[in-house]
């Protein structure tokens, strides 16, 4: 599907200067764009590479001279960046698959399926599974009994849905996350040598060798409207009542959600992490990659993690927090620094101590 620059920028809400008739194939990066493309010049820095192209056209920021780069014409959005969201819709051309449903896939006769429903090849759908209108379900995927998905999901390839899911509308889902996996949650019959280390801070006395009863996962995983997870990304279903996330929460690939897990809306959780059972996460957290939550823990609104951050204990709301063990980030900044000093530090020490040692000669 092809646009002018005046039905994008409609679309947009930006405005567009020049030949706004000109029409658009796709969209590139500046120094690569062709005449037939709309180059992202988002920034004053990537716009000089405008050059390098053969643009005709790009998006440039609200107050941009672009015809100071020999453009045609041009989208000024007030917000570059989140204009990219609506264009990047606009020119998605999609995963494919054919509409309808494949012939083999195996949907049980009680599952419900909505109306446009698309089911691809080798897919399985239980009894009682119940998919809202518009939903498209990629190749391979497994829903589980009695699972509900809301309308307008996009499950992609080896998605894995388990029993009794409820899933709200426009979830997204990118190959291979799994829903509703059983809760990592084993005890010994006997206090075990993990739960000592925890109350003795790492003094496991005579430790006891014992074997691991496991603990059924009966909860399952409520998931609001909204939702995406990256490929790969798992969410464990509640030891007794359900690992719950809110509304609008993305996830990067390889996130852990571990059972009984509480997830307030709005939340965006990069790539690698990991958080521990029974942990409570307010609204609007944003969790950097691989940052670590420990299990039975509180994150308040508006917590930010940085890359790597392992956080073991509560978090008050608005904090940004840092380091291992987290601390707020410019608490551990000042550490970092005073850190790169301790060679300098030592050296200076050393030198005292030799002029205690060996006090010169008196006159």
């Amino acid at each position: 599907m092809t646009y002018t620059i005046k039905q994008i920028a409609d679309a947009l809400g930006a405005e567009a200067v020049g030949d706004v008739n000109t029409v658009i194939q796709s969209i590139a990066e500046p120094a690569s764009a062709t005449a037939d493309q709309l180059a992202l010049a988002l920034k004053p820095e990537f716009a000089k590479t405008l050059a390098d192209g053969d643009a005709k056209a790009a998006m440039l920021w609200a107050e941009a001279d672009w015809q100071s780069y020999g453009l045609s014409a041009a989208i000024l959005a007030p917000r570059p960046r989140f204009a990219m969201a609506g264009l990047s819709a606009m020119m998605d051309p999609g995963t494919g698959g054919e509409v309808g449903i494949h012939p083999s896939a195996v949907i049980h006769p009680d599952a419900i399926l909505g109306e446009r429903v698309s089911v691809g090849p080798l897919c399985v759908i239980e009894a009682g599974a119940n998919i809202g209108a518009g939903s498209r379900i990629s190749a391979q995927v497994f829903i589980g009994r009695a699972a509900m998905i809301g309308e307008n999901a996009h499950l992609r390839e080896g998605v894995r849905i388990g029993a009794r899911t409820r899933i709200g509308a426009r979830f997204i889902a990118q190959p291979g996350a799994t829903v509703g996996g059983d809760g990592f949650s084993f005890v010994t019959p006997e206090q075990g040598a993990v739960e000592r280390v925890r109350d003795s801070l790492g003094d496991q006395d005579e430790a006891k060798a014992q074997s691991w009863a496991r603990i059924h996962s009966l909860g399952a995983v409520q998931i609001g409207d909204d939702v995406e997870l990256g490929a790969n990304c798992c969410v464990d279903r509640g030891n007794v009542r359900d690992t719950v996330i809110g509304n609008g929460c993305k996830f990067d690939n390889l996130a852990q959600i571990g059972h009984n897990v509480v997830i307030g809306n709005d939340c965006l959780i990069c790539a690698q992490v990991g958080v521990a059972g029974s942990t409570r996460i307010g609204n609007n957290v944003v969790l950097g990659g691989q940052t670590g939550v420990s299990d039975n823990v509180f994150i308040g609104d508006n917590v930010i993690t940085g890359g790597a951050t392992k956080v073991l204990s509560n978090v008050p709301a608005g904090r940004v927090m840092l380091g291992y063990p987290a601390v707020k980030m410019d608490k551990q900044i000042e550490l970092h620094k005073l850190l790169r000093r301790l060679p300098r530090l030592f050296k200076d020490v050393a030198t005292l101590q030799k002029g205690v040692s060996k006090p010169g000669d008196s006159d």
